[in-house]
C-alpha cells in the first residue's frame, strides 16, 4: 500500500478530505437515463418479440435480460468530480482519482472514443472522455487551475500542448454557447 500524508486517501491520490467547492459532471444523470432507457428498450424489444412469435422461454427471456443488463454495464457513465487538487471518476465497478495539483503527464488519445490520460506523482492514472471537461466549465476551471499549477512548479513533464489544445476547444464551445443564448449563432 502506499504510504501518503493524512490529507491524501490511500491508493486514489485523491484528498481523504474534500476542501472548498466539488464541481460535478452535471449531464450524468442525463447519460445515465439515457443508459438506464436504452437497456430497458432493449430487452423489452426482445422479449415483446419472442413473445409475439411464440418462442418466449425462460432460458431466452433469462438471455435477454442478460443481454440488456449488459448493454447498461456498457452505457453507463462515470461520474466525474472535481475538486480542490483533485479529479475522480466513480464508476459502478471502481473509483479512481488523480491529484491534479501533482500531475506529471497529460496525454489524448485517439481511437474509437477520444480518451484523456491523467498521471499524477504518486503513479495514480485517470482516463475520461474530455467532452465532460469541455461539457462542464465548473469541472474545467478546477482542472485547468491545478494542472497549471503542475506545469507552473514544473513536474508536468508530458502534456502541455493537449492541455492548450483541450483549453482551445473549451474556449470554442464557450464562445458558442454564448453565441447561441444570444441569438447571434446558429
Amino acid at each position: 500500500m502506499r504510504q501518503y500524508g493524512n490529507d491524501v486517501r490511500p491508493g486514489t491520490g485523491t484528498p481523504a478530505h474534500r476542501p472548498g467547492r466539488v464541481a460535478h459532471d452535471r449531464h450524468w444523470a442525463r447519460d445515465l437515463h439515457t443508459s438506464v432507457c436504452s437497456s430497458v428498450a432493449l430487452c423489452g424489444l426482445l422479449l415483446l418479440f419472442d413473445w409475439g412469435t411464440g418462442n418466449l422461454t425462460w432460458a431466452r427471456g433469462a438471455l435477454w435480460c442478460t443481454l440488456g443488463a449488459l448493454l447498461f454495464l456498457v452505457l453507463c457513465p462515470p461520474r466525474v468530480c472535481a475538486g480542490e487538487g483533485w479529479l475522480a471518476t466513480r464508476s459502478l465497478l471502481r473509483r479512481r482519482g488523480v491529484r491534479t495539483d501533482l500531475l506529471v503527464s497529460v496525454r489524448v488519445t485517439d481511437g474509437v472514443s477520444r480518451r484523456l490520460v491523467l498521471r499524477d506523482a504518486f503513479g495514480g492514472r485517470l482516463e475520461i472522455d474530455p467532452r465532460v471537461l469541455v461539457d462542464n466549465p465548473g469541472l474545467w476551471y478546477r482542472f485547468e487551475e491545478d494542472a497549471r499549477t503542475s506545469a507552473a512548479s514544473g513536474r508536468l513533464r508530458c502534456g502541455a500542448s493537449a492541455l492548450r489544445d483541450l483549453a482551445g476547444q473549451v474556449d470554442r464551445e464557450t464562445a458558442l454557447t454564448v453565441f447561441r443564448i444570444s441569438g447571434l449563432g446558429p
